[in-house]
C-alpha cells in the first residue's frame, strides 16, 4: 500500500471527479506519496500544525490495472526512495481514508490500524 497525505480541497475533488489529482501532478508530472514508514516524518516536514488534512492509502496492485505507473525515485534530501504516482488516482485504488492532523503538542500520529 501507498500513502498519501491529502489537502482537503483536492480530497473533496476526487469524491466529485472520481480521481484524486493535487497540485503536484501538474506542476511535476506525478503525485508524491509515501510508505507506511514514511508518512509521520512527511507529515512533520511539510505540514507542521496541521490539523485539516486526510491520510489516503492507495492499492499500488488497483493502481497498476487502471495503467497508472507509479515508480520508487530516489529523493537525496531524505535520502530514501518515494513512490511517485504518474497520473490520477482513481477512487477504487483508494482503500482507506483517516483523519490526519498534528495533536495540541503538534505531533502526529498514525490511525491505530496502521500503528499497530
Amino acid at each position: 500500500m501507498l500513502y498519501r497525505i491529502a489537502e482537503p480541497t483536492d480530497w473533496e475533488q476526487a469524491q466529485q471527479t472520481g480521481f484524486f489529482a493535487s497540485p503536484d501532478l501538474t506542476a511535476e508530472g506525478f503525485i508524491h506519496s509515501s510508505e507506511q514508514h514514511q508518512i509521520l516524518e512527511t507529515a512533520r516536514r511539510y505540514y507542521p500544525g496541521r490539523a485539516d488534512l486526510w491520510l489516503l492509502e492507495w492499492d499500488e496492485d488497483v493502481l497498476a490495472a487502471a495503467g497508472v505507473r507509479v515508480e520508487r525515485e530516489w529523493v537525496e534530501s531524505r535520502q530514501q526512495h518515494f513512490a511517485h504516482v504518474f497520473g490520477p488516482v482513481p477512487l477504487q485504488a483508494i482503500r482507506r481514508v483517516w483523519p490526519l492532523g498534528a495533536d495540541a503538542a503538534g505531533e502526529f500520529q498514525l490511525p491505530p490500524e496502521l500503528a499497530g
